[in-house]
Formats: C-alpha cells, structure tokens, sequence
C-alpha cells in the first residue's frame, strides 16, 4: 500500500530541472564567472569592507527589481519607478529640510503616496483596461512634471541624518568594520518577496501572468492580483529611494533612468517578458550581476557610457528570448495528440 502511494506522488523536480524551468540558470552562471573574473582582477574587491560596500550600493537596484519582478511576472510593465524615487528623494528633502524630528513623518508620508501612486497604476491598468506601458510611461511624466513645478527646476531642501542612515551607515562589527543597514533592509526584503512567491497570491500571479483568462476561470481574481503587483512594486521603488537618498543624497538626476536598469535586472534573471515564467531568486541575482557588471567595467577602464548598449542588448535579447519561448509553448498547446492504437478485440 505504501508503495502504491509513493508511486503515486508526482516527482520532485532536480534542482537543476528547476532552474532550467524557471530561466534563472544563465544569470547563475554569469554572476559565478563575474564572480571569477573580478577575483582575478581585483582580489581586494573580495575583502570585507569592500565587499560591504559594493552591497550597500547594490541594495537599491535589487529592491527595485524586486519590486519590478511582480509586475513583469504577472505579465505587466512599470516604467514609472525610476520616477518614484526621483520624486521620493526630492519630496523628502524639501520637507525634511535637515530637521530631524520631521524623518519618521515624513518616511511615513513617502509610503502612503508611494501605495497611492501604485493603485493608480493597478486601478488604469486592470479596471480602465489601459496598457500598463502607456498607464507607467504617463505616471512618470506626470511625476518628473509635478516635482520639476513644486521645486522650480532644482531640488531644495536636506536629508536628515537620521534619514541618510539607512542608505550609508550601518552597524559597526570586528570583521566586516560594518554592516550596512542598506544590505540588512535589501535581505528583508527578498526574504518576504521569497515567501510572498510561495503564497497563494505568489500562485496566481504567475498563472495570471502565463494566462489571465484560465486563471480567471480557475476562481483566480485576476485584477486584484494585478493591481497588487503595482503596489507592491511601488512601495519597493519608496524604499529604494529611501536608501539611494541616503547615499547618493538630493540631486536632479535621481532616479533617472532606473526603470530600464530595474528591468533589465530582471529579464537578465530569466523572468518572461510577457509574464507566466521566472523567479524571484533569479531577478535578484540579475540585479547582483548587472551591478558586478558596471564595476567590471570600472576596473577594465571602460567609459560608463557603455551602460545603457548593454542595457539594450540585454533587453532586445530578453525580448527575443520570450517571443521564441511563447511561439514553442503555443506549439506545444496547439500540438495535435497521437491517438491510441486499437486494441484487439477481446484483449484484456
């Protein structure tokens, strides 16, 4: 009887055959050479302070494209986070304007107006039924518009102390001389986007992504997991302009132009554009590898400049990548099935 059963449970799948269903393998690989090469070049970089500090600076992007991962997975786009933060950073600083006892009121109003900005773009996208690129791409000229009228043009105002903390202290330690509050913030946070993935919520969204119509018919509330995923992906995008606040401080050009890097982030950690397919764990660590990759380039004295043609290449191949992963997966739907040969009449 039991070993009826055990025949009955369906195979665990090898880590290996996961990895290959979910597309994240590729980014694996280039990060561990990544991870090589630097170790070659610049052993230093590998040293514990250095080290802490190259995921300090990593910590924003990572949140982003976690934020991103939602969105895109659910078979979406937001092309409006580079524009939160710009905005976020900006509002805190005008507010804050270096007082200390403003920091928590103000974080607190930086969350709520980064929640509304994410209904609004769920709310049009699944219920107005725009497409979430148009809905995003006018939510961030509305934003760099309303924040370019409020200040005139310049960003005004200081961060607090207790606000920059976040995104360049941390705490003081033998080893690591110190453990950034950016990294601890950037853990915490994978850690809940992991756990969010293996709820119910996590199930739907990838069935909506791969086939919003069947999830429908399976009971799945289709927009609401929708708009979930905008709101989430901006209450992320607040919390990456918390941290590059905090290290970067208040400038024009904040935020600017982190939405293409968050998704290119993401695609490069094998997540489907057109949503239905990819991991979490994979746009992490496409966000790790896009970071090691820009420092490569600083260590090889290559012009910063070659930034954006990569993120270019990788997304024309992301895109590449997915309309050759679609038309293989409607092939296979659309297969015809092999009848069963007839059996002899009277076989048993």
């Amino acid at each position: 009887m039991s070993t009826r059963t055990e025949a009955a449970r369906p195979a665990r799948p090898s880590v290996l055959t996961a990895l290959r269903q979910n597309g994240s393998g590729p980014v694996l690989v280039v990060l561990a050479t990544l991870i090589a090469v630097m170790l070659v070049l610049n052993p230093g970089f590998y040293e514990p302070p250095s080290l802490m500090a190259f995921l300090r600076n990593a910590a924003p992007l990572v949140v982003l494209a976690i934020g991103q991962y939602f969105v895109i997975v659910s078979g979406e786009f937001d092309l409006s986070v580079g524009s939160l933060v710009g905005a976020q950073v900006v509002i805190a600083a005008k507010l804050i304007n270096g007082e200390e006892d403003r920091t928590w009121p103000v974080i607190a109003l930086m969350i709520g107006f980064g929640l509304l900005v994410g209904l609004v773009n769920g709310l049009v996208t699944t219920l107005l039924r725009v497409p979430s690129f148009i809905t995003t791409l006018g939510t961030m000229l509305v934003l760099y518009g309303a924040i370019r009228l409020w200040t005139g043009g310049a960003p005004t105002g200081a961060l607090s102390e207790s606000f920059r903390q976040w995104g360049r202290m941390g705490i003081d330690m033998p080893v690591l001389r110190q453990l950034p509050y950016a990294l601890l913030i950037m853990v915490a946070l994978a850690v809940v986007g992991i756990l969010l993935m293996r709820s119910s919520y996590g199930r739907v969204l990838v069935a909506t992504g791969d086939n919003d119509t069947a999830a429908a018919f399976a009971g799945g509330r289709v927009w609401v997991v929708r708009t979930g995923a905008f709101v989430l992906s901006a209450l992320f995008a607040t919390v990456a302009g918390i941290l590059v606040g905090g290290f970067a401080g208040v400038t024009a050009q904040v935020g600017q132009g982190m939405e293409f890097t968050a998704i290119t982030a993401v695609v490069l950690g094998g997540v489907l554009l057109g949503g239905g397919r990819g991991w979490i764990v994979g746009a992490i660590a496409g966000a790790l590898t896009y970071q090691l990759l820009e420092r490569l380039l600083v260590q090889l004295d290559m012009p910063s400049t070659l930034n954006p043609t990569i993120q270019g290449v990788i997304i024309i191949a992301a895109v590449a990548f997915a309309a050759n992963q679609s038309r293989m997966r409607r092939g296979r739907r659309t297969a015809p099935q092999t009848p069963a040969e007839p059996q002899p009449v009277g076989a048993a």
